[in-house]
C-alpha cells in the first residue's frame, strides 16, 4: 500500500511542478542556503511546499496510531520506515512517469536538486532505503501473530 501511495502522490506532483522539480517554478518562499540544509535536508533548498507536504505526510502515515489509539517504539519504527520508503518511491516514481523527465534523464546532470550522487542513485536512496529496511525488519522482529480461536 505504501508504494501505492507513493505512484499516486509521485503523480500529483507531477501536475503540480511539471518538468520542474522540487518546487522550483512554484509560487513558494525558498532558503536556498543555510548550513542545517548540508545536513538535514541534503544541500537542497527549503521551501514552503516542503514544509508544508512533508509534516502533512508524517502526520497522515501516524493515523493509524492514533485510530488505534496505541503505540510503540515498533510501531514508531514502523511508521518511519514506511514514510521512508514512501518518500523514497514517491520521488523515483516523479522522475520515471514524469513526460519530462523518464528514467533516461533520471541523472545528475538534469536534476540538480539531487546534490549528491552514489554510483545510479541519489545518496538520499541509499541512505533511506538502508534505514527504512532496518527499521521495518527491527519493527517485526519477536512479533507474534495473535491467536485466532480458541
Amino acid at each position: 500500500m505504501v508504494l501505492v501511495l507513493g505512484f499516486f502522490f509521485a503523480n500529483v506532483e507531477i501536475q503540480i511542478e511539471g518538468g520542474h522539480g522540487w518546487a522550483t517554478s512554484l509560487p513558494t518562499w525558498r532558503i536556498e542556503h543555510h548550513w542545517l540544509l548540508d545536513i538535514v535536508w541534503g544541500g537542497r533548498p527549503m521551501t514552503g511546499y516542503h514544509a508544508w507536504v512533508f509534516p502533512f505526510m508524517a502526520i497522515f502515515f501516524h493515523f493509524p496510531l492514533v485510530f488505534a489509539w496505541t503505540w510503540s517504539w515498533r510501531l514508531e519504527a514502523r511508521v518511519i520506515a514506511c514514510i521512508m520508503i514512501f518518500w523514497l518511491s514517491e520521488d523515483f516514481l516523479w522522475f520515471v512517469l514524469n513526460p519530462a523527465f523518464g528514467l533516461a534523464r533520471f541523472s545528475p546532470e538534469f536534476v540538480p536538486w539531487h546534490i549528491h550522487w552514489f554510483w545510479v542513485a541519489p545518496v538520499d536512496y541509499w541512505t533511506m532505503s538502508t534505514a527504512g529496511i532496518l527499521l521495518l525488519v527491527w519493527s517485526y522482529r519477536g512479533y507474534r501473530q495473535p491467536k485466532c480461536g480458541g
